[in-house]
């Protein structure tokens, strides 16, 4: 035996949904069976899903999660699989993995470095298990070994780096490969970010090439718990290059990439290194023996191929783009919501929501076909009947624009032009009078007029919140998810009406700032993503000047002049909460990275950023649940914590200020 054909999955699971996530290993496993596999490796986690949180403390998960492997184990017939689950053992909780072959457990190898930055907390739910422990653990009154082992079946050797335990500087590979390993199996749940899959795509390719190893990774694909998308991609490596790689945002609830890795090519490699150590390659402790016949399998060269999009000029436009469909999707059919509704202004934001949710219709059904998305959205038994996008568009999108006195033909005929071209359902109502009596009952209490050179705040915020119940009650009549249209660049500085503009289920587009927003509408309005079309209808949106149209018309409100310069705003809030730098460190950056503006005007508007940014936090506490899309997100139950009440920076801009007028800096 020279070649040995090995598999990855990716599978789209919910957290605790036992029968769907079983149905989806199972479907797994068969179609790597009917594709030649041996050895098939799962995601971190498959069994319960990743996205537990505090349910994986619970005794009742542990024990279900055990029941639903053992149900896995009589399809694993002539196979050798490896499942992912939460282990209780010795008074704590493992994140694992369970190497099964021909219906039989094997053992048990827990994850050694926990994932604990950003919006991971494992530390919080599971324990890392230590380097060179072997134990047993008793299951169902057996005893099976668990700890860092690892497998010898048929005379190939399998070991593990699962997730984070290949991110870390001592990655167990190398231990791994000192002692004679040939495949490393990385089950893996690695959120979706910007520019993420090209660091796994090196440390696959390096795992494979320093540790003269096949090395198989795999993930999740899909928003599977409603804030985090996977974005899929197996990959399969051997002598440092990838020889197979699995497609990413597919709206298949099962995916599987095979590969042919040569054992004996990477051993003679391994001979020639200086990576042998006597007393690991000899250790026999931590070995698990299991006898196997492994099929005579051709020569062949193997390389991998991606879509055009993946390697073309627009890769962050086309990410976004399917990152956030197939958010959408996955969303819309775990909540068995019945559609979406977006409040639209004609501006970028409500734009960007409303193309976003349109193209995902276009998008699945042209991946699923008719049937199997019928199939996804079974409890809409409507979409059977539908023949076009368009007709299932209208159905599943509904977009109401609600105009005050204040706003402009303009941007109604921007709004109307979008959602036209997208096919979906249009609604245009006013509000005026709804405000008009909000505005009278006050005044009626306080005992004077709301003018808008004393109370101009809350003249715009009224404005906001009159639209937010109409929204919900069209979302609540047709059983579908309103969607926030609210931006990153918004949440940062609080310029959001809470329970107006920020009325939702969930917000689509909160991590990702206004200036790549309105560079990715452009990209859309004349190209749009590989396989669907753009949507020239932006034209009238993009050659508007962003405006919240909540002052009189003769203001001229616009956004820029309420904050500051978005390209600026974006630049501060990276350097700030991102890099966390001080205010002075940042001035000293902006006098580099913008010096057309002079020393006042570049205090005034880091002075706005951090008491905006201070002041809102509590409506960064209330904001729906956001898709995370980029590893500088704001979400506070996600990625970024802050308190609801400080000091606001208020000694460090005095200084600042100071230095800047006295010439000191």
């Amino acid at each position: 035996m020279s070649r040995v054909r090995v598999a990855g999955a990716t599978v789209n699971q919910t957290p605790l949904d036992w029968s769907n996530n079983l149905a989806n290993i199972v479907r797994a496993i068969e179609i790597a069976r009917n594709e030649g596999a041996t050895i098939l490796c799962l995601p971190e986690l498959c069994i319960t899903g990743y996205g537990c949180e505090d349910a994986f403390l619970s005794p009742g998960v542990h024990k279900t999660a055990l029941e639903v492997l053992m149900e896995c184990l009589p399809h694993t017939k002539g196979m050798i699989v490896s499942l992912g689950l939460p282990v209780f053992h010795r008074c704590a909780v493992f994140n694992s993995a369970c190497l099964v072959a021909d219906g039989q457990i094997l053992g048990f190898v827990p994850k050694r470095f926990l994932a604990s930055e950003g919006l991971h907390y494992e530390p919080r739910w599971f324990k890392p298990w230590p380097a060179g422990v072997c134990d047993q653990i008793e299951i169902a009154g057996r005893n099976y070994p668990i700890g860092d082992y690892v497998f010898s079946v048929g005379g190939i050797r399998v070991g593990f780096e699962i997730c984070e335990d290949a991110w870390v500087a001592q990655r167990p590979g190398s231990e791994l490969a000192s002692r004679g390993v040939d495949l490393i199996l990385n089950p893996s749940a690695s959120h979706f970010s910007f520019g993420k899959y090209e660091i796994r795509k090196r440390f696959v390719v390096e795992g494979s090439r320093a540790f003269h190893v096949g090395y198989i990774y795999t993930n999740l694909m899909g928003n599977e718990a409603g804030r985090v998308i996977y974005d899929g991609g197996v990959l399969i490596a051997s002598q440092g290059r990838i020889i197979a790689a699995g497609p990413r945002f597919s709206f298949r609830p099962v995916t599987v990439t095979t590969g042919v890795v040569d054992v004996e090519l990477n051993r003679v490699n391994r001979a020639r290194s200086a990576g042998f150590d006597p007393h690991l390659a000899f250790r026999n402790d931590g070995v698990v023996n299991f006898p196997w016949n492994f099929p005579d399998i051709e020569p062949s060269v193997e390389m991998a191929r991606w879509p055009a999009w993946e390697t073309g000029p627009y890769l962050k436009e086309e990410e976004f783009a399917r990152a956030v469909m197939l958010g959408l999707f996955d969303y819309l059919r775990k909540s068995k919501a019945r559609g979406f509704v977006v409040s639209v202004s004609g501006g970028a934001d409500s734009s960007a929501v409303a193309c976003l949710a349109a193209l995902m219709v276009e998008a699945a059904h042209q991946e699923l076909g008719h049937e199997a998305f019928c199939q996804a959205l079974s409890h809409i038994p409507e979409l059977k009947t539908t023949q076009t996008h368009q007709e299932r568009i209208a159905k599943l999108l509904h977009c109401i624009y609600q105009a005050t006195r204040n706003n402009s033909p303009a941007t109604r005929e921007a709004a109307t032009a979008v959602v036209t071209s997208l096919g979906a359902t249009m609604s245009c109502i006013s509000v005026d009078e709804i405000v008009a009596l909000y505005v009278k009952r006050i005044e009626e209490v306080l005992g004077h007029p709301l003018t808008w050179d004393k109370h101009d705040i809350a003249l715009q915020n009224i404005q906001a919140r009159a639209r937010g119940p109409s929204a919900w009650l069209l979302a609540n009549v047709k059983g579908a998810l309103l969607l926030t249209t609210s931006n990153r660049s918004e949440a940062a500085v609080g310029y959001a009406t809470m329970d107006g503009d920020t009325c939702g289920s969930i917000s689509p587009i909160a991590g990702i700032n206004k200036t790549y927003l309105r560079q990715w509408l452009k990209w859309l309005e004349q190209v749009g993503p590989e396989g669907l079309h753009p949507v020239p209808a932006l034209a009238k949106v993009n050659a508007l000047t962003p405006t919240a149209e909540l002052r009189p018309s003769e203001q001229q409100q616009t956004d820029e002049a309420d904050l500051m310069p978005y390209p600026i705003l974006d630049f501060i809030e990276k350097a700030a909460i991102r890099d966390k730098l001080s205010p002075k460190e940042i001035y000293r950056l902006m006098r580099h990275e913008f010096p057309d503006y002079g020393p006042e005007q570049l205090v005034t508007w880091v002075e706005r950023f951090f008491r905006l940014w201070c002041r809102n936090q509590w409506k960064r506490e209330r904001y729906a649940p956001a898709f995370h899309v980029d590893d500088e997100d704001l979400d506070p139950r996600s990625w970024c914590r802050f308190p609801i009440l400080s000091g606001g920076f208020e000694r460090e801009l005095a200084e600042l200020r100071q230095a800047v007028e006295n010439g000191s800096l």
